[in-house]
């Protein structure tokens, strides 16, 4: 069996005001410490895992790329030594603009990264500070270009639309941008205001101004047209690839596939068991430390998270659900259980079905969400 492995690096340089991931500023000083412990527990699960052979690594956070190079080409070796990773790995790393340069990025280069993903979300500088982004627009097209030059062939990149005060012409300009630089993937994202963040605080006090909805409909309309007119063909409600480019670590995580998490925050999902380690820096260091383990919540899955799941998260690529796998999978048909929902959102032109796929139109694309709430079953 070939598994995902995602670690997880929770230090920023600054904090995004719309993000809710568990990453911190101003910890610089445990970042020896962390990957310390991180490498224990590389190392550790590298030993009961070593009957599984690893096809795709994943490197997130929190920004990677704020540590510095050495302690991050330390930790690839790590994970290079005690994992038994594929000749065709998919190696990626997460990158903020600002926070590497073209030496850095020859240096993952030279260790085995084969894929980056850059976390740009506008070209717009005035808009980037308005959100706390800490690159300007002219840092993200030099370290995107640096990059190709070096010999990344695997490239992505992230925007976002609905931020505060942004207008059409900024996202039409954003993505006009993008598709002239040497990616081959493009993560889309709407703003969702998350409770804890900086947003949340503007909201509460009805200082964030974003954009109405008839607004935030003409930004989402403008991103699915124009990138598939480019080549970037939509495969999940929020990713287009280049064709053969698709991220294949997060297709795992739609295709119900094992993968492992490591570090402070970081999921699993394995052996029929969903499991995340303990989220604060400190307690996961200590945890790792004197106990060797820093899971901090465990639970099995059961037969009704296992359907559930095979559909909301099948969903939200463009192939959908396959009814032939589900009944492999399960030992009964799709529609015996969901039949009276498929077809109450078929009319709605929500859902389609083709040649024994179900999957979401382009009206199900956009109310992805409702959709999936439908496919939740009772206790």
């Amino acid at each position: 069996m070939q598994l995902g492995l995602y670690l997880h690096i929770p230090f920023c340089q600054q904090k995004c005001f719309y993000c809710d991931f568990p990453s911190y500023a101003n910890k610089e000083g445990l970042q020896d410490e962390y990957i310390t412990a991180l490498s224990s527990e590389i190392a550790l699960q590298g030993g009961l895992l070593s009957a599984y052979s690893i096809n795709t690594v994943y490197i997130g956070g929190g920004t990677p790329t704020v540590l510095p190079i050495h302690l991050l080409t330390n930790l690839i070796q790590t994970i290079q030594k005690k994992f038994k990773l594929t000749n065709d790995v998919e190696f990626t790393i997460e990158v903020n603009p600002q926070t590497i340069n073209r030496e850095g990025l020859y240096r993952l280069y030279e260790f085995g990264v084969n894929r980056i993903s850059f976390g740009v979300q506008s070209f717009q500088d005035p808009l980037l500070k308005r959100i706390g982004r800490i690159h300007t627009a002219d840092e993200a097209r030099q370290i995107v270009c640096d990059a190709a030059s070096i010999g990344f062939k695997n490239i992505s990149l992230d925007l976002m639309y609905g931020l505060p005060k942004q207008t059409l012409d900024e996202v039409e300009y954003s993505v006009r941008e993008a598709i002239k630089l040497p990616i081959q993937h493009i993560s889309v994202y709407g703003l969702k205001v998350e409770e804890g963040t900086v947003f949340a605080k503007l909201e509460e006090q009805n200082k964030l101004f974003l954009p109405d909805e008839t607004l935030e409909d003409k930004m989402y309309e403008f991103v699915m047209k124009q990138l598939p007119a480019f080549g970037f063909e939509r495969y999940e409600i929020s990713n287009f690839a280049k064709a053969g480019f698709e991220s294949r670590h997060n297709l795992k995580y739609w295709q119900c596939l094992p993968y492992i998490g490591l570090g402070a925050a970081a999921h699993s999902c394995f052996q029929n068991k969903r499991f995340y380690n303990e989220q604060q820096v400190e307690k996961y260091i200590q945890k790792i430390k004197w106990e060797r383990n820093a899971v901090a919540h465990e639970e099995l899955l059961s037969h009704k998270d296992k359907v559930e799941e095979f559909c909301f998260l099948g969903l939200r690529k463009k192939t959908g659900i396959s009814c032939r796998e589900f009944m492999d999978t399960f030992g009964y048909e799709l529609k015996d259980l969901y039949g009276d929902t498929i077809e109450n959102l078929k009319r709605k032109k929500l859902l389609s079905e083709l040649n024994g796929q179900i999957f979401l139109t382009s009206l199900g694309m956009k109310y992805g969400n409702q959709v999936f709430c439908e496919f939740l079953l009772d206790s």
